[in-house]
């Protein structure tokens, strides 16, 4: 089926109909996964997933439906449906699809489809799910079981078509694996993970290295006991990192910036941090698993640094938002076909720094290593964080024992001006937030 075409005809019934503007967002999707335990297959799944949106807008009203029913008749209650919510709906000067100043040329985002991925078989994910299992069982004896150990693929379609000229579509694909060991000693179990994901298949780590650094990382944390309360050196690891850049995006959000429901509301165009902090989304970077060419509406993405050498430099917006600020749409709209758009990130990342991260922990004296939070992270209106974490202590420029069962407090716009490193291993690892390391001046943790 050309699909590419069945949005436009979706399109163009719509308008036929009545509607003043109207879009189709068309997508067509293939996952399955294998999980193993115990050297047996646990479960082996496969689906598909297919189905279109339609959003109208007449005199000002917006009407959305969707389907997965790509007959003709299915297709036409579809657009009678879209038609008949939006004559119900409250009008608004601010419901309109994006017009040609906002949709635009694309950009660059060269290949995202990896026909190797797309063609996977079966059986290899079965072996490299039981090959990280026997490899993250032999690093370390003390690893007595597997919460999970996976591999899968997922493919994609996804076309736009809008009275207003966009049509257009792409394809990507992605593979994974993921590891979760559970070790015991001394009465104590600890868990642990470790993941990769990538869009070409040749760009992802072996099934053995992840199956022993999970194991590792759940090793390390045998013995772990609490510390003292206190105020120390803090410092995050990469996915720690970017859990809490993520919660710095949120606030980045334009809807949430016009609301005065942002932390960073007022402030765009101040210093948040030293030159080092370049906080970054962007569409277009190479290979990255939000990549596209355009975003749920059809705007062309960029590259928008949100933080720049430590200013506050941009908001994120899609097109209902940026009409609403007076802005213009960042080519952050987010969706599926099921749902309206929103205001999401693509590829985010902080940029690396220049310093190895070794160098950053020999460089404290006493603090502590962070290698997860627990909880909901930072209050996105007030900045204010307060979550449970585990980790490593610092000692003498060292990591020595395991630590658990503490608290971890600050303030978001407190900690960006105390970062005062930021290490060279910038990842990506299981998503599209990337970080490294970084190191905060003084937090406190409350333990005993």
């Amino acid at each position: 089926m050309d699909y590419q075409k069945l949005a436009k005809k979706i399109v163009q019934r719509a308008t036929k109909k009545g509607a003043h503007q109207a879009e189709a967002f068309l997508e067509v999707s293939r996952q399955s996964n294998v999980r193993v335990r115990e050297g047996q297959i646990e479960d082996l799944t496969q689906s598909t997933s297919k189905g279109v949106g339609l959003r109208v807008v007449v005199k000002g009203r917006l009407g959305f439906a969707f389907t997965s029913d790509f007959e003709p008749s299915g297709l036409e209650l579809l657009v009678d449906q879209a038609l008949k919510l939006a004559e119900a709906a409250a009008p608004s000067k601010l419901n309109g699809l994006p017009g040609a100043k906002e949709l635009g040329r694309y950009g660059d985002t060269g290949d995202l489809y990896d026909p190797a991925v797309a063609n996977l078989p079966g059986d290899w994910k079965v072996k490299a799910a039981l090959e990280m299992e026997k490899a993250g069982r032999a690093e370390d004896s003390r690893v007595t079981t597997f919460n999970a150990v996976g591999a899968g693929d997922f493919v994609s379609e996804v076309y736009v078509a809008s009275s207003e000229g966009m049509a257009g579509g792409y394809s990507g694909t992605y593979v994974y694996l993921y590891a979760l060991p559970v070790a015991a000693a001394d009465g104590q179990l600890q868990k642990g993970y470790w993941l990769d994901y990538k869009r070409f298949l040749a760009d992802l780590e072996s099934p053995e290295s992840i199956g022993r650094e999970a194991t590792r990382r759940a090793v390390r944390m045998l013995g772990a006991k609490r510390v003292k309360t206190q105020q120390v050196p803090v410092l995050f690891d990469p996915l720690v990192t970017a859990s809490f850049m993520s919660g710095v995006a949120r606030a980045a959000s334009g809807n949430a910036v016009h609301q005065q429901a942002s932390m960073l509301a007022s402030l765009q165009g101040k210093r948040l941090a030293s030159e080092h902090v370049t906080l970054v989304d962007n569409g277009l970077l190479s290979r990255g698993l939000a990549t596209a060419p355009f975003d749920g509406e059809g705007v062309p993405t960029r590259r928008t640094p949100i933080i720049d050498r430590g200013v506050m430099s941009n908001f994120l917006y899609d097109a209902f938002t940026a009409r609403k600020a007076k802005a213009r749409p960042t080519g952050n709209a987010k969706r599926g076909y099921n749902a309206l758009p929103t205001i999401g990130t693509s590829n985010l990342y902080l940029e690396a720094g220049t310093t190895p991260p070794e160098q950053l922990i020999r460089e404290v004296d006493r603090g502590f290593y962070v290698t997860s939070l627990l909880g909901h992270g930072a209050n996105p209106v007030t900045g204010e964080l307060s979550a449970g974490a585990n980790g490593l202590w610092i000692e003498n420029g060292e990591l020595t024992h395991a630590v658990q069962e503490v608290t971890v407090a600050g303030n978001v716009l407190k900690m960006l001006q105390d970062m005062d490193g930021v290490g060279n291993d910038l990842q990506f690892r299981g998503g599209t937030v990337g970080a490294p390391t970084v190191r905060f001046r003084q937090l406190t943790l409350s333990g005993e």
